[in-house]
């Protein structure tokens, strides 16, 4: 069945369609330039991409670009034959989206859209947004208050005779928000079916797909992995109380929360202009429009994110010490020369390793591939506890080679130099093994990562 519908008679974005889960076609708006930073803004269940409109203009005229995207079986997105609206099938639209969007957007997801992107960012192995803002979203809902939602539109879902009807019963809906005198705004959430009768602009069969109480184990476990900035936005609604938020963001890495006074579920519309300050607000401070700059002399942290924009390789550097076996994890590792073979490695002038690399004459380079991930943080931890998570022998230069690296090369130490606040260790390369049937293991903007082929 297809559900897409023409455009309606009010200002909106550039039309785009996205591949979701399964194939199905979600309809979407871009506004604002493409080389700007991107928003992601996904409607909740009941909703479309229409009601956003005023908040995407708004991003959009402070520098950001805006795409928002019809959920399955919403607006103008197609509707599953398969009547697939689980989570999963949800999520995945989410990832599937992020992937053609080629870049790492902030996520702005209100009530069911929310939800789909805490499922999605929080269970991805790789971090595919830059920050999240949920809307009026959590695990735990309020089962009442919910109840009386669904049965009212299940109860409506075969349509309307009137537009006029559609406005009481969404009055009926949202009690807490004025009634508008006239129900012109609401026919752009309505369509035609063939019997002439008005229907809302989404699939009853969602309604039946949607389970609670089994989604929220999943959500909070999904928030736990969460490592970028989240905003919980939430009215005074009572869906989404007071206590579910606290308890969300007890559960995020990085969360702050905000009640925007006079708002009930449907944050966006009810305060538009509260809202749209708010999430520029967050915007500027978490994800900022312009790049981050360093200059000498300014906080070194900012120079430490910059150059952890250049993704490396892992490896553990050993050697051998007068007490025994020595180790690091390293990621400044670089082939230097083929003829003759150098390569170089740099530790921290106050690592409690450096006497031992200094005094050995010899050293390993132990290229970790992505089922070596524990090795890594092993080496990472107390020095008395890295050999012996690990399996390690002796090599050809009796240095200490961790078993079964995607490459280890063993090397007689070149020469040291000082260089500010660490040491280069340059090497020759003396003997080398490699297994090319693996992938290794990645490190970028200080979280590990894995190749991923298109």
């Amino acid at each position: 069945m297809d559900g897409s519908m023409p455009m309606r008679a009010t200002e909106s974005g550039d039309p785009l369609t996205f591949e979701g889960f399964g194939g199905v076609a979600l309809a979407a708006e871009s506004w604002g330039h493409a080389d700007r930073p991107a928003v992601l803004l996904l409607p909740g269940g009941g909703q479309s991409k229409s009601a956003y409109r005023r908040a995407a203009r708004a991003l959009a005229d402070a520098g950001r670009r805006v795409i928002c995207v019809d959920l399955r079986g919403h607006g103008e997105s197609g509707w599953p034959s398969d009547g697939r609206y689980d989570l999963d099938a949800l999520s995945q639209d989410v990832v599937h989206v992020l992937r053609q969007m080629g870049s790492r957007p902030v996520v702005i997801g209100a009530s069911l859209g929310g939800l789909a992107a805490l499922a999605a960012l929080g269970e991805s192995e790789v971090e595919v947004a830059s920050g999240l803002v949920l809307v009026d979203a959590a695990p735990q809902i309020d089962q009442e208050e919910a109840g009386r939602i669904k049965q009212l539109m299940h109860e409506y879902a075969s349509g309307f005779e009137t537009a006029e009807e559609a406005l009481e019963v969404a009055h009926r809906i949202s009690p807490h928000r004025p009634k508008p005198k006239s129900a012109d705004r609401l026919r752009e959430h309505l369509r035609t079916d063939d019997s002439g009768r008005l229907r809302w602009l989404w699939d009853e069969r969602f309604l039946s797909a949607i389970n609670a109480d089994t989604m929220a184990v999943r959500l909070e476990q999904a928030a736990r992995g969460l490592k970028i900035p989240v905003l919980l936005l939430r009215g005074e609604s009572g869906l989404v109380t007071s206590e579910a938020t606290e308890r969300l963001q007890s559960l995020l890495n990085d969360a702050e929360s905000i009640e925007i006074a006079g708002a009930g579920h449907l944050v966006a519309s009810d305060r538009a202009d509260a809202f749209n300050a708010t999430v520029l607000e967050f915007l500027e401070r978490r994800a900022p429009r312009s790049p981050e700059r360093f200059t000498e002399g300014s906080d070194a942290r900012t120079l430490r994110n910059a150059l952890g924009c250049f993704g490396t390789g892992v490896t553990v550097v050993t050697t051998v010490g007068e007490d025994g076996p020595v180790g690091v994890t390293a990621n400044s590792f670089t082939a230097v020369s083929l003829d003759p073979p150098l390569i170089l490695f740099c530790l921290s002038g106050k690592s409690s390793s450096l006497p031992a690399f200094r005094s050995a004459g010899r050293f390993a380079i132990n290229v970790l591939h992505i089922g070596q991930q524990p090795a890594s943080n092993a080496f990472a931890g107390p020095q008395e506890s890295r050999f012996a998570s690990v399996k390690w022998e002796m090599g050809k230069l009796d240095v200490p080679v961790i078993v079964g690296s995607l490459a280890t090369f063993e090397c007689e130490t070149e020469s040291v130099h000082e260089a500010g606040d660490h040491v280069v260790m340059i090497g020759r390369v003396k003997s080398a093994i490699f297994e090319p049937r693996r992938d290794p293991l990645l490190f970028f903007r200080g979280r590990y990562r894995r190749l991923h082929f298109s």
